[in-house]
């Protein structure tokens, strides 16, 4: 079996620049294992570094008309995809701090929100408490136990009307309490 002579870099390019498609696929056959495993060690996630790598080949293919030196491809191609890489982290390192600052910021916001829910709750729960005893179980009822109007009369042992009229009042009241 004759063994051939690998082709170098320098004459893919320059087949490619004279036009032969073909000498495109066997640079990416030659180089692509290699870039992914360069791209690969920054950024520790395979698929990443496919799509980084693939970013790369786009660039490549769309400057390798220009390239001055085809011998020097290698070095040029790794400049390529190693920027990429770096690129990507960059953004990504953006984009994490954005999250952090946005993470720290909506904990802040909930922090306050559920102190300020404990001191409506409170005062809330004070405000009940200074109701009748007819007006507090009234509001137990329908607000905490979800009982209807009809299903408090019949409990209470009181018309519907009645019901409706503690509830009303037993509002009323909380509002004039709460406000003060």
């Amino acid at each position: 079996m004759k063994k051939t002579k690998p082709i170098s870099d320098k004459e893919l390019v320059l087949a490619y620049q004279s036009g032969d498609k073909i000498a495109l696929n066997y640079l990416v056959k030659k180089w692509h294992l290699y870039f992914c495993k360069l791209s690969f060690y920054k950024v520790k996630d395979a698929d990443l570094a496919k799509d980084i790598v693939q970013e790369s080949w786009r660039v490549i293919f769309n400057k390798l008309y220009d390239l001055q030196e085809p011998e020097k491809f290698k070095s040029w191609a790794i400049s390529i995809v190693q920027r990429k890489t770096i690129d990507w982290l960059r953004a990504n390192q953006r984009n994490e701090h954005k999250l952090q600052k946005y993470s720290n910021e909506i904990r802040e916001e909930s922090i306050e929100e559920s102190d300020e829910d404990e001191l409506l709750k409170r005062k809330l729960l004070q405000a009940i408490q200074k109701l009748s005893k007819e007006q507090q179980m009234v509001i137990r009822l329908f607000y905490t136990q979800s009982y209807s109007l009809k299903e408090i009369s019949t409990l209470l042992n009181i018309s519907v009307g009645t019901a409706k009229s503690r509830l009303f009042h037993a509002r009323e009241k909380l509002k004039t309490i709460i406000k003060h």
